[in-house]
């Protein structure tokens, strides 16, 4: 039985995290850094670095605990995005999780004149190959030096002993709850409702399922028993996913890709993830930099929002499987390119969107955390499992809720670069991203937020290095973002005088909660360039916690 002092720890942790995380640049700098989404991942994050363990050995043991405490973003069913920094070899690297369609696929039934197509995108069909804890175990074996086991202890415990739903929490239940089946209600809900904020969530299932992972590594859920039951379920919900995708998946690692934006290198995940576009949206602003623009100033907001619209554009258009329609990145990268569009853009008048032959749509409910140790290894990483709980289909017995990947293809036209083409990888769109400043790290940032992701870590980007912002203002700041087919999204913050002159100008405007909710850092060095700490911050939007020791 779990004790009343823990209940009442794990309530103070997570009352007292948007306190804490409010002035994080007032705090001294730290020599290791975790931000996640979640103040009890955040501390097992530490823990684990408190107990010898490097960045890449609290990459694990982070994912996992908010497999358990964010069961709705992410988790072995899930797939993902990481890059990091291998301070020993002085590189960056992206580690990519996302996995292949499975050889199995029919894309001809998600799309008309099947009558039941839309049905069939929102059904296990929509499953596809999950690569999360692949990418755990090549994390492992390249970079950590804590054993396997120890790291998915602590979210074992979460698991096994429960811990109070959060008011986030109950409110992604409260949309979701009815969508599950039967036997996953009874984890997460009391006499036939949804469990409340304060209440206890126990998830027995999922803590014996991390730890037969814990005890069996990978294989254990590729080729054994667990992948058996995830197989003969796929098999009983007429899915597309076999166990042979399972058994064939593997993460991989990539070069990432690469601007110099005014004297810093910006580094993400090159393809198959899709984070190209925050690269251009960066470049284009760039061409304007001998305009003085204010932060956040109607003008200023105009030329993002040009800009931000052609990187959207140029997704659309030119995402593909590196080794099969790569992207044509040395044009999209380029100075010239940058310049010839600019050059079209009309300072005074927004120019409608017009999209190209198709689309393609992103998962909306991500998670990212940021991670740093004490010998400048670092890891900014997105996972998710697409849609809240992914296709709601959790295998009976395991607490593992599978993906809806194959939901956010490209289906018409068909053949297209995006749509789901059996074997083909699944691209992201993820931007976790590094930035190096005179040949050493400076920042690492990230967010979830679906199709605003790309648009949000350039601003944020922007605002660390056009506007001189510490890392907690640099994501605090307001935001806006682009919507098809022809809005421009605000938060609150945005001036009325402002958007009334982004609506002379002809823009959509209409104002929205929140976009995005990000994690990040940056390392502090003194006037002889000595490495002084690390400064982190997590974004008052969500729950997480910035915490560093």
């Amino acid at each position: 039985m779990i004790s009343i002092k823990y209940i009442f720890l794990v309530l103070l942790l997570i009352g007292g995290c948007q306190l804490e995380k409010q002035n994080p640049a007032d705090q001294l700098p730290q020599k290791a850094m975790v931000s996640s989404a979640h103040p009890l991942a955040t501390q097992v994050g530490l823990d684990i670095l408190q107990a010898g363990g490097n960045a890449f050995d609290a990459t694990v043991a982070i994912a996992a605990a908010l497999n358990v405490v964010e069961p709705m973003m992410s988790g072995m069913g899930g797939y993902g995005t990481i890059l990091i920094y291998d301070a020993k070899r002085e590189k960056i690297r992206f580690l990519d999780s996302s996995g292949k369609i499975p050889a199995k696929m029919n894309s001809d039934l998600m799309r008309p004149p099947i009558p039941e197509y839309l049905d069939n995108r929102r059904s296990a069909k929509s499953i596809s190959t999950p690569g999360n804890v692949n990418a755990w175990d090549a994390m492992f074996k390249q970079y950590s030096i804590l054993p396997w086991e120890d790291l998915f202890k602590p979210a074992i415990r979460l698991a096994a002993d429960g811990f109070p739903v959060s008011e986030r929490l109950e409110r992604m239940l409260e949309i979701a709850f009815e969508s599950f089946p039967t036997h996953a209600q009874d984890i997460y809900g009391n006499e036939g409702s949804h469990l409340k904020t304060g209440e206890l969530l126990v998830q027995k299932d999922l803590a014996n399922s991390l730890k037969k992972l814990a005890e069996n590594g990978r294989d254990i859920f590729y080729s054994g028993e667990l992948a058996m039951i995830i197989d003969s379920t796929m098999k009983a919900e007429d899915s597309f996913l076999s166990i042979e995708d399972l058994i064939n998946d593997k993460a991989e690692w990539w070069d990432p890709i690469m601007i110099n934006y005014k004297g810093y290198e910006v580094y993400t995940a090159s393809p198959p993830a899709n984070a190209f576009p925050a690269l251009i949206r960066l470049g284009l602003m760039s061409q304007f930099s001998h305009f003085d623009l204010e932060h956040n100033s109607a003008m200023y907001l105009h030329l993002f929002a040009e800009a931000t619209k052609h990187a959207y554009w140029s997704r659309l258009r030119y995402a593909g499987d590196p080794e099969i329609t790569p992207p044509p990145l040395d044009k999209l990268l380029s100075e010239d390119y940058w310049n010839e569009i600019t050059s079209q853009f009309d300072l005074e008048k927004a120019k409608d969107f017009e999209a190209p032959d198709y689309v393609t749509q992103t998962s909306e409910n991500t998670t990212h955390f940021v991670v740093a140790d004490q010998w400048g290894n670092i890891v900014s990483a997105t996972q998710t499992l697409g849609n809240l709980f992914g296709s709601k289909i959790m295998p009976k017995g395991t607490g593992i809720w599978l993906n809806n990947s194959l939901a956010y293809s490209t289906y018409e036209p068909k053949g297209n670069p995006m749509d789901a083409i059996p074997g083909q990888r699944k691209l992201s769109g993820d931007c976790p991203t590094i930035i190096i400043k005179d040949g050493k790290p400076w920042a690492a940032i990230g967010t979830p937020g679906g199709h605003t992701i790309g648009q949000t870590v350039p601003q944020m980007i922007m605002n660390l290095i056009d506007f001189g912002m510490n890392i907690n203002d640099a994501i605090q700041a307001p935001r806006i973002s682009f919507v098809e087919p022809n809005d421009l999204v605000f938060e609150a913050g945005i001036t009325d005088p402002v958007i009334a002159n982004l609506n002379a100008k002809g823009h959509q405007t209409r104002v929205v909660k929140s976009i995005g909710n990000a994690h990040g850092l940056t390392l502090i060095y003194n006037n002889k360039g000595d490495f002084m700490g690390y400064e982190g911050a997590a974004d008052n939007r969500g729950e997480g916690k910035a915490e560093g020791f």
